[in-house]
């Protein structure tokens, strides 16, 4: 009778607030970057939602930059549920998702290297990501231009 089944979503506009809140512990130690509610609406379909018993425990967006290229951002797993598979779920999803609309490879930017390793990504340099993330993700970074954070990426 314990057992709580968790539904993969997309996300809706009413999810804004909940996803804020959720990313929020993230957003203020800079681990992940800080996305204004208009921000949000404006890729409201880039997201998968993570929700237990209608409360939302992570979710995660995939971004195109080109025709080829994706990547995963915005991921967030609640800290209580971490290390349960919610976290490669959502990047499962999101793959497929690149996958089946022909791109060809995915991307992120993290701390989290063994996790999106354990996926079947392999890390490169930054500088071959395009130009324009830098400069418009990254930019907006409080740690910006002193980055520490690992590129890696997945053909799919």
């Amino acid at each position: 009778m314990g057992f709580q089944m968790i539904e993969y979503i997309g996300a809706t506009l009413k999810d804004i607030d909940s996803m804020q809140k959720l990313v929020e512990p993230e957003v203020q130690s800079g681990v992940i970057l800080a996305r204004n509610i208009d921000e949000i609406a404006t890729n409201i379909r880039s997201y998968i939602l993570a929700k237990k018993d209608g409360k939302l425990i992570g979710f995660g967006a995939l971004h195109f930059h080109t025709p080829l290229l994706g990547e995963i951002r915005s991921l967030i797993v609640s800290p209580d549920v971490r290390g349960k598979g919610v976290g490669k779920e959502i990047v499962g999803k999101n793959l497929a998702s690149a996958k089946k609309l022909l791109a060809q490879r995915v991307f992120t930017l993290t701390y989290k290297k063994e996790f999106f390793e354990s996926l079947g990504f392999r890390e490169i340099p930054k500088e071959e990501l395009p130009a324009h993330k830098i400069w418009a993700d990254c930019i907006k970074c409080k740690f910006f231009p002193i980055c520490d954070e690992i590129a890696l990426i997945i053909d799919i």
